[in-house]
């Protein structure tokens, strides 16, 4: 009896764990998209020519959105694999969460927009990181 009560508990706990982290990748895709509403009310161009010789591209929410939701979820999968195989995953993962942060500062960069357009950007990266790394660190299972 003691053992279906543990696994009981330890399902509800994982059902919980998942929906937690749904909720925070939802709430990043939500995040973002406000930002770059505000920022298209504030005047912001939100094109970026990738120098590939094609016009500029166009920053609209579905790509916002679409962008948040794949990197986000790729991040919970990876920390829930790390999670599987190491004792270590959140600190492995937040590094892992953090160096990639930084590494997204190097397209925004290196593009051809205007200052409100990479300062939206930067803004829209520095989000998803300040929901997802605090949201997935504080959810995941203890010892990790």
């Amino acid at each position: 009896m003691t053992s279906i009560h543990q696994l009981s508990r330890a399902t509800t706990s994982s059902a919980r764990r998942r929906s937690f982290r749904a909720a925070a990748v939802g709430g990043a895709g939500l995040a973002t998209s406000l930002l770059w509403l505000i920022a298209r009310t504030l005047g912001a161009d939100l094109r970026a020519d990738q120098h590939n010789g094609q016009g500029p591209q166009v920053i609209g929410v579905p790509l916002i959105l679409g962008f948040t939701l794949v990197i986000s979820s790729l991040g919970w999968c990876a920390l829930a694999l790390l999670e599987h195989y190491t004792r270590r995953a959140t600190i492995i993962w937040s590094a892992l969460a953090i160096s990639i942060l930084l590494l997204s500062f190097a397209p925004i960069l290196l593009a051809g927009a205007s200052t409100g357009t990479k300062t939206t950007l930067a803004l829209i990266h520095l989000t998803v990181a300040a929901i997802l790394i605090p949201a997935l660190q504080r959810d995941s299972p203890k010892g990790s």
